[in-house]
């Protein structure tokens, strides 16, 4: 894989997108440790908590044969007022070949990469981007469906804010899918729209006619604001729940990165359906940063 880094989607062609996907899945089938990444030093940086992405990496590392090192920011010497270039200068001189980062800031796993002679891989940057949520995002599509061209994808929600709504529309028109995004104008521009991408303000007249349904996280602080006035007034516009199921065409799933409201975005009904698809892309995370880490540092 040419780029030395996974700072967004944007970084691969659709030649290399394939090529990460053929690779996560060969993973899925086999899961069992290699020792492709054995005696290389990978150091997880994040500045954000995280249950799914943090774990998730970790496992891929150590299935790969990684020196996994874990860093809590709070106790690094950042918090004393060291620059990113001198962390990086620093990890660099004891050996680190690869750190995964996640910060609240957007842009700062750019910034890293600059100063930084290794790999650095972005585990999602403030509002910008998520790029390995994205690329589980397409694997459990692809499982499902066979082929992301053609497919007809809606994104509901928050997306002016989702780092994931923006590495899924690079990944997603990348192989060829029409994407529908759909919210308030508040949480959604009409200038979001391009060549691909859709906006749409009803999600009962969008449901039937997509294959798949990609809710996004509320943050809560967006809540009873000028944004989102109440979770009544969001729920009755954007929240999947039983009725709204009925609307979906046959073999239709939903999908969701996580961590879920229960009661804003989906209720109960949605991860009881049968073609909710939550726990795939959980698991398929594992299996799609493995593909990353093997491509960039083995």
């Amino acid at each position: 894989m040419p780029p030395r880094n996974l700072l967004d989607l944007d970084d691969l062609s659709a030649e290399e997108l394939v090529a990460l996907l053929d690779r996560a899945e060969a993973f899925h089938r086999d899961p069992s440790p290699r020792r492709a990444l054995a005696g290389i030093p990978v150091v997880n940086l994040f500045f954000e908590p995280s249950t799914r992405t943090q774990t998730s990496f970790a496992i891929a590392e150590h299935r790969l044969g990684a020196e996994v090192v874990t860093i809590d920011p709070r106790e690094s010497s950042m918090v004393k007022g060291e620059s990113i270039a001198d962390t990086a200068i620093t990890l660099s001189a004891m050996g680190v070949g690869t750190v995964v980062v996640r910060h609240g800031e957007s842009g700062f796993p750019y910034a890293l990469a600059r100063s930084f002679p290794g790999h650095v891989v972005n585990a999602g940057d403030g509002t910008h981007a998520h790029p390995t949520q994205a690329l589980l995002d397409v694997m459990t599509l692809r499982q499902e469906f066979g082929r992301i061209a053609g497919l007809r994808v809606a994104i509901v929600g928050d997306v002016a804010h989702s780092r994931v709504a923006r590495s899924n529309i690079l990944g997603l028109r990348a192989l060829g899918a029409e994407i529908v995004l759909v919210g308030p104008r508040t949480l959604l521009p009409d200038a979001m729209a391009q060549e691909g991408v859709r906006v749409e303000r009803d999600l009962d007249e969008v449901l039937p006619t997509v294959n798949a349904v990609m809710l996004l996280r509320i943050q809560r602080e967006r809540l009873d604001s000028a944004l989102v006035p109440s979770v009544a007034a969001y729920a009755a516009q954007y929240q999947l729940n039983a009725r709204r199921l009925e609307r979906l065409r046959d073999g239709a799933v939903v999908m969701h990165p996580g961590p879920y409201n229960r009661g804003v975005e989906l209720t109960d009904d949605v991860l009881a359906f049968s073609g909710c698809r939550y726990v795939n892309q959980v698991a398929n995370g594992v299996f799609a940063r493995m593909a990353v880490l093997e491509a960039l540092c083995a």
